[in-house]
């Protein structure tokens, strides 16, 4: 595998568990805030980042790459506003795709085609987060302001459960 290319996806790794992170952190505001189900759905997509972490560093050893662990900065947790953990989560989940574009893009130079073939599922995924992230700040923006609104979106939330990913290595 090219070095440059096998770089950049251990810089990955680094990136999905500090999204881990970020989340797990969203979250716990979340949860002193009472607001079980948003603290849920953050949850939930802690998990989902920590698998694509797994997820990167397994095809890293798959491919005979040795795995180096990068630090992990503590992300920010002092927010002002219910809806400030979703605006940094979608621009957060926006910073994710574009490194896995530039990730794409190292290896479509080198015409690396098993690892474009893997980052085709996260491309995929990239999109379902962006979208899941930016209809949850829309149904926020209809309702959230509202205490009765806010409780009831609170209570779908709640109802969100983890999948582990699909993705066949």
């Amino acid at each position: 595998m090219d070095n440059k290319v096998s770089t950049l996806l251990n810089e990955q790794i680094q990136k999905e568990v500090y999204s881990a992170y970020l989340y797990l952190g969203m979250a716990n505001y979340y949860e002193d805030e009472g607001l079980e189900g948003f603290a849920n759905w953050f949850y939930v997509q802690a998990k989902e980042e920590m698998d694509h972490a797994m997820l990167f560093r397994t095809y890293q050893i798959n491919n005979g790459i040795k795995v180096k662990l990068l630090a992990i900065e503590s992300p920010e947790d002092d927010f002002k506003a219910f809806d400030e953990p979703l605006r940094k989560s979608l621009e957060h989940e926006k910073f994710v795709t574009a490194s896995i574009g530039n990730i794409y893009a190292a290896a479509m130079e080198v015409q690396d085609y098993r690892t474009l073939e893997f980052l085709n599922w996260f491309i995929k995924e990239q999109g379902e987060e962006e979208k899941n992230t930016g209809d949850l700040i829309k149904k926020f923006e209809l309702f959230g302001h509202d205490a009765k609104g806010l409780y009831q979106l609170d209570q779908e939330l709640k109802a969100r459960i983890y999948a582990a990913p699909s993705l066949v290595l």
